[in-house]
């Protein structure tokens, strides 16, 4: 562990020398989608899996498909090390390379901040699987913003319905103390005004604890826990804070069980090395665990790996990895989506993608065609939604691998949807955004 954490510390230093590393380039019919990653940084050992992942699945459907009806996909990563202003650089760079971008994963809440201004006027999606602005999902006012399969106020939301249902009811929350510990940045503070809404709610004391990035000193947060003593703790934390914040959780004696971990905290990279004292240590996911692979898996074996292709089979199969996965299946979906309107075979614009990721109807039968129907459920978006469903479930980990430790929830739209509402609101009014007339949105 103490080797890790010294390479992960390392790799903050070399941020700065790697650039953009260009992995192909693009022919004129081939469809571009650009690749934001950190394989640097304090969030490496979440960004490096989660990279992977997305890079091996557009292997995958360039070799065993043919592409994408026969357009090939070209791509490009460029490095951010998680910076805000690398990856407004990298944005701004790639937007309209090789023919035009397909759209942007901006991998950072940040990031997502940043370019989620200039998106509109430059014409690009920008897919936040999991993350992003979560008033994005309110589509008539981010017509370009695609926070798929869930946000952060769903994450926060499904955590408050486990601890709700283990008290023996929502009613039980009364009284009760919940911490949460928060990077110190747009990431971290984004589910405090859902929690805020669950805390006036429900009655329970939110009790906040901001980390200074990149994380690597958390002594006094946890004597404050330990002298505060929550009911339990909410971790929105990433990379290198992870195992930090859970070994000062064993100094100070608080119960791994009583932490639930945003799911960028709960992949097998976070707590691997620390074994069994992590054991109990719960972590929320918007797809199944490493173990429920698929189809998808078989054929990344047959057509990538098994050619020498891979990225890595370090990170294959983690759940970071599979989430890098599930991300660019769902940008691949939305090119083809948008081919089924605007021509088979063609190479999409970035408008017509767009369109691809607001039409998305991922039905159970066509997840089974691509090998991801033991990964996620079926889902579809809309002009008006711009999540999908926002399934979620808690998994936690025994010691040695994660399990599935809840059923499958649903963000309560009780609270999520007011918000999602008035905060999208507040924006189109600072931003003078006129939301559009969902009710004539073209099908």
């Amino acid at each position: 562990m103490k080797l890790q954490m010294k390479q992960w510390i390392a790799a903050l230093g070399v941020a700065g020398v790697l650039g953009t590393l260009p992995l192909q380039v693009q022919a004129a019919d081939e469809q571009f989608i650009p690749l934001l990653t950190y394989r640097t940084g304090s969030f490496a050992p979440l960004g490096i899996p989660w990279a992977d992942g997305k890079i091996d699945y557009l292997k995958l459907v360039n070799e065993r498909d043919g592409g994408i009806n026969g357009v090939k996909i070209a791509y490009e990563e460029c490095e951010t090390a998680y910076a805000t202003d690398r990856g407004v650089e990298c944005y701004e760079r790639l937007k309209a390379a090789h023919g035009g971008a397909s759209g942007f994963d901006s991998q950072s809440t940040g990031i997502t901040f940043a370019v989620s201004d200039k998106a509109p006027g430059d014409k690009v999606s920008i897919e936040t699987v999991g993350y992003g602005l979560s008033q994005s999902a309110d589509g008539s006012v981010f017509e370009w913003n695609f926070p798929l399969l869930g946000t952060y106020w769903t994450a926060a939301d499904v955590m408050i319905q486990d601890i709700a249902k283990k008290l023996g009811g929502e009613d039980k929350l009364k009284g009760k103390k919940i911490a949460l510990v928060y990077h110190d940045s747009p990431y971290g503070k984004e589910p405090i005004p859902l929690l805020k809404a669950r805390a006036e709610a429900n009655g329970f004391e939110l009790q906040l604890y901001p980390v200074t990035a990149p994380g690597v000193e958390q002594k006094s947060t946890w004597l404050q826990i330990r002298q505060k003593r929550p009911d339990n703790v909410l971790l929105w934390s990433a990379g290198i804070m992870t195992p930090t914040a859970i070994r000062e959780a064993q100094a100070t004696g608080y119960a791994r069980d009583k932490i639930y971990a945003i799911w960028w905290a709960g992949s097998e990279g976070d707590v691997k090395d620390l074994g069994q004292v992590a054991k109990g240590y719960n972590a929320i996911t918007i797809h199944n665990t490493g173990e429920a692979k698929g189809k998808v898996y078989d054929d990344l074996k047959t057509h990538v790996f098994d050619k020498g292709n891979g990225s890595s089979k370090n990170t294959l199969g983690t759940i970071a990895y599979t989430r890098g996965l599930v991300i660019s299946m769902l940008q691949v979906e939305a090119i083809r989506t948008a081919q089924e309107k605007y021509g088979k075979g063609q190479h999409m614009t970035s408008e017509q993608v767009r369109w691809g990721f607001e039409n998305l109807n991922l039905t159970e039968e066509r997840l089974k065609e691509i090998g991801f129907d033991q990964i996620i459920k079926p889902f579809k978006t809309s002009c008006a939604n711009h999540v999908g469903e926002d399934w979620a479930r808690i998994v936690q980990w025994d010691g040695s691998m994660f399990v599935p430790a809840s059923d499958l929830y649903q963000a309560d739209q009780k609270y999520v949807g007011p918000l999602v509402k008035s905060e999208a609101e507040k924006y189109a009014q600072s931003k003078k955004v006129t939301p559009r007339d969902c009710s004539k949105a073209s099908s």
